[in-house]
């Protein structure tokens, strides 16, 4: 597996291999601090370019990153993506844009590092690490996701009822769990103010007691319909637990009652379905 310094030799290179056809790409790479460095991480590299049509035309030049197992093209926008996993087992993946749209980028962008920029493009701009952090949330915020998690488990107990595993799990882990994880990542900014909770909550347990990643870990069972059911119930005492937790803590209204209710109608709901 080729090092982090042979990985950058590459980048440059290619650049300036790209350079003798073309206008001269100026590198940039995103970045997380606190990824960690290690065989799966990603070198999330831009080359901003004068004209994107002449280097998009022949994608040949692609080849000099290393021999590819797989690879995926996309469009955004003005921004072409050329994602790449190696057969050493290293990533790129590239971003191609135009010039005229360094400002755009930027802002779409939290943390980057210029590693060249000969034609100054970056100057006026500068990383905001910041930018997607977790902050304080509004009462406002808090309603709406008290009022998303406990309107979404009706689907979950409809899924249960049904004996609809696949629909069931998906309202389960990929809205109501969300919302609880939100939940979560609010009582850390409460205790710290902004905080960067990563992208999909990965780095939000290193901010709580182990003991909630254990019980939060001992949810995601989705393997039957008993244990589905077994995982909502405990996810609504887990999400209501907190919520109240919250709203003590920041003086926001809560619901209980609404969410007491719902507690009932997912118990009893799944258990007449059965002695059906």
């Amino acid at each position: 597996m080729r090092t982090e310094t042979e990985m950058f030799d590459v980048i440059f290179a290619n650049r300036k291999k790209c350079y003798r056809s073309m206008q001269s790409p100026c590198p940039a790479r995103g970045q997380t601090q606190k990824a960690p460095k290690d065989e799966f991480q990603d070198y999330d590299v831009v080359y901003v370019v004068d004209d994107l049509d002449i280097l998009t035309r022949d994608l040949s030049w692609l080849d000099r990153f290393g021999k590819r197992i797989i690879e995926q093209y996309n469009v955004l926008g003005n921004r072409r993506l050329y994602l790449m996993l190696f057969e050493d087992g290293n990533r790129i993946d590239l971003t191609l844009f135009p010039k005229e749209y360094v400002k755009e980028w930027v802002e779409s962008e939290a943390d980057f590092t210029v590693l060249k920029d000969p034609k100054g493009l970056f100057v006026p701009h500068s990383p905001s690490p910041q930018r997607y952090w977790t902050s304080l949330a509004s009462q406002t915020d808090f309603e709406k996701a008290c009022n998303e998690f406990w309107w979404v488990s009706a689907y979950v107990v409809k899924g249960i009822c049904r004996k609809q595993i696949i629909y069931a799990t998906d309202h389960l882990y990929g809205i109501c769990q969300q919302e609880l994880l939100k939940v979560l990542a609010w009582q850390v900014a409460s205790d710290r103010g902004a905080v960067d909770i990563g992208k999909n909550y990965k780095y939000l347990f290193n901010y709580l007691p182990s003991e909630k990643e254990k019980e939060f870990s001992a949810l995601l069972d989705f393997s039957s319909l008993d244990k589905i059911t077994q995982s909502l119930l405990a996810t609504m005492e887990f999400f209501h637990q907190e919520a109240q937790y919250l709203a003590q803590k920041m003086g926001f209204k809560y619901e209980k009652e609404v969410a007491e209710k719902m507690m009932r109608y997912a118990e009893e709901k799944p258990s007449k379905s059965l002695r059906k």
